[in-house]
């Protein structure tokens, strides 16, 4: 039915190879021309406006968004009733467990080493060799002040002497020009910032005088002064402090103590005058026996005070370190006459109520803890720093730090565990409890020949900044690593511990 057979093809003609140019043109492409034009923009107009849409109130219907979204409260009422007892159990689960002990969060960038952030000096002062007495941060932190005498032999009487401070937030931070510089015709032996008031500073004088200069004023800085009266001084003044007004909370009075054996308080008056407002005196026959001090060789039985340190916990006790080596406990809320002595315009009352274990010679410093209400810490011309308890005689531990003295020792603000101690030798030292109870942590080499260090202080505020005044005439700002600044887990159970020892 079917085979297979061959059939002729079939021709269809070639119009593109025959006649080229009649439907195409020779181009890159084979299309026809494209227009094109070149502007920044598509469009033939542009407008700027807040938002890209016209405005028009299609654009804007529904957009309600102050609308209050409905919530099922009922709902909401029975599904948290549904699974209180299993989060309960959960909570519960978790306090229990010692998974996370020791762990704690870190939301600042580890800085393993101490490192020198700034090196401050007033040439003029170290032109005349004088020496750094004294340090103070002032409310915010930003600013710090130094006082230039001496506190070695010579004529300090007549010895003029500086106050200089420096911002350390300010741009282009000059370390060889302060940002004021207030002359002083007597040594200044103390500093202190008012603790709310950054531009008030409190400062003593070796003339007896105490005084209050305004950093912000740049041409009159001095606000007020005690004057030469019978109620001043009669010995150089070794500290000054601010003190909250009993009666007006806001207001803040200045407090002095002097080698003379009076701790002064004094409150503004009329002409720039700082008027006695109350006094104590601490006088050998009203302290405890066993102290065993003698008399003065000026014929007095005063008691020189050096040094003193408020509790953080209740406002009206104190620690003092005197001459005779001991560390004293003290009342503001006494009514124990001292010896009567002549010429001061308010009666003077006795605060010591008892004495500690002493020193092998004058107590220069004393700090109370700011964590734990009977803790507090003294250094003396011995090298040893005793670590005390209110409650009892003994030192709770006794460590020797230095082969000459010990000028400054400064409890941390934020670590419990941490203390500072600025050495005769030229250094700081940096303690830390948590880690040794025998050596520190950190020696700080503060001066390259062993010239002592003589005062030293924590910024409350920048918590990383150390700053250390020496014989050279030379600030330090320490900036501290981070063991020194983030309290560690179980440090106040540990602090507890050693105040705790006083029962064994």
């Amino acid at each position: 039915m079917f085979g297979d057979g061959a059939a002729r093809g079939a021709d269809v003609e070639s119009l593109w190879r025959r006649d080229p140019g009649s439907r195409c043109e020779a181009k890159s492409c084979q299309t026809e021309e494209i227009l094109t034009v070149e502007t920044a923009a598509q469009s033939q107009s542009s407008q700027d406006n807040g938002m890209q849409t016209d405005e028009s109130e299609e654009t804007a219907q529904d957009l309600n968004f102050q609308q209050e979204a409905a919530v099922d409260y009922s709902g909401l009422l029975s599904f948290l009733q549904g699974v209180e007892d299993v989060v309960i159990k959960e909570l519960n689960k978790n306090w229990r467990s010692h998974a996370f002990d020791g762990f704690e969060v870190n939301w600042v960038d580890q800085n393993e080493t101490v490192s020198c952030l700034h090196s401050l000096s007033y040439p003029e002062a170290q032109d005349q060799k004088l020496q750094v007495t004294s340090i103070s941060w002032n409310a915010t932190g930003s600013v710090v002040a130094c006082s230039y005498g001496r506190l070695d032999d010579g004529d300090w009487s007549t010895e003029k002497s500086y106050v200089c401070t420096w911002n350390l937030d300010r741009r282009g931070l000059n370390p060889k020009h302060p940002d004021l510089v207030v002359d002083v015709p007597s040594s200044v032996m103390a500093l202190a910032f008012h603790p709310s008031q950054p531009s008030f500073i409190a400062g003593g004088l070796y003339s007896g005088e105490v005084v209050v200069w305004d950093t912000s004023r740049i041409e009159d800085p001095l606000l007020w002064r005690t004057g030469m009266t019978d109620d001043t001084h009669t010995d150089p003044v070794y500290q000054v402090d601010w003190l909250q007004d009993s009666k007006q909370s806001h207001q803040f009075r200045v407090l002095s103590v002097s080698t003379d054996g009076k701790l002064l308080v004094w409150q503004t008056g009329k002409d720039g005058q700082l008027m006695l407002a109350e006094g104590f005196a601490l006088v050998a026959q009203q302290l405890p026996h066993s102290t065993k001090l003698k008399k003065r060789t000026r014929g007095e039985t005063a008691v020189g005070v050096t040094s003193l340190s408020f509790s953080h916990f209740d406002p009206t006790v104190f620690i003092v370190g005197v001459e005779g080596g001991y560390s004293l406990k003290c009342s503001t809320a006494v009514d124990t006459p001292a010896v009567p002595r002549t010429g001061s315009s308010v009666p003077l009352k006795a605060p010591a109520q008892f004495a500690f274990f002493p020193h092998g010679g004058p107590v220069y410093c004393v700090s109370c803890s700011p964590f734990h209400r009977n803790l507090f810490l003294s250094g003396g011309t011995d090298g040893h720093v005793h670590l005390h308890s209110m409650l009892q005689a003994q030192p709770l531990i006794s460590l020797q730090l230095s082969k000459t003295y010990l000028f400054s020792v400064r409890w941390s603000p934020v670590r419990p565990l941490v203390f500072a101690a600025a050495s005769g030798e030229g250094e700081v030292q940096l303690f830390d409890f948590g880690k040794s109870s025998q050596k520190p942590a950190v020696s700080i080499k503060q001066t390259s020949n062993r010239t002592p260090v003589y005062c030293m202080e924590f910024n409350s505020k920048q918590i990383q900044l150390l700053a250390a005044g020496d014989a050279t005439g030379m600030v330090k700002i320490w900036q501290l690593s981070s063991d020194f600044i983030q309290q560690g887990p179980r440090e106040m159970h540990h602090l507890e511990q050693l105040a705790n020892e006083v029962t064994e």
